[in-house]
């Protein structure tokens, strides 16, 4: 009797279900570079686009590529809401005075 192959018996590595368009990473790129923060961002992204090319050679498998854009996309998505919180002033912590009774109001 044969049995049938499934693709988790085979060993293949899961198909990563998010898959950034072709021109993903130079357009994020070109927006990283735009951004004020591109003096820390830039490096910061290449060297993880670096590494997760030498993983994608290593197990040939495109997913660290596309996490590593994905997570960038959601870090230049998110900084509009970041900068406004920074700006607004109020991150919600309540400052007391050193040695002072956390549960006594004054």
């Amino acid at each position: 009797m044969r049995r049938r192959l499934t693709s988790t018996s085979t060993g293949h590595a899961p198909i990563t279900p998010y898959t950034p368009a072709p021109g993903a990473p130079a357009a994020l790129l070109a927006r990283l570079r735009a951004d004020r923060r591109a003096q820390r961002w830039v490096p910061a992204f290449e060297q993880e686009w670096t590494a997760a090319l030498e993983e994608s050679h290593r197990t040939f498998s495109p997913a660290a590529l596309y996490d590593v854009v994905q997570v960038w996309q959601a870090r230049l998505a998110s900084t509009p809401a970041v900068d406004a919180f920074l700006a607004s002033d109020r991150d919600g912590v309540r400052v007391r005075e050193p040695g002072g009774d956390p549960g006594r109001r004054r």
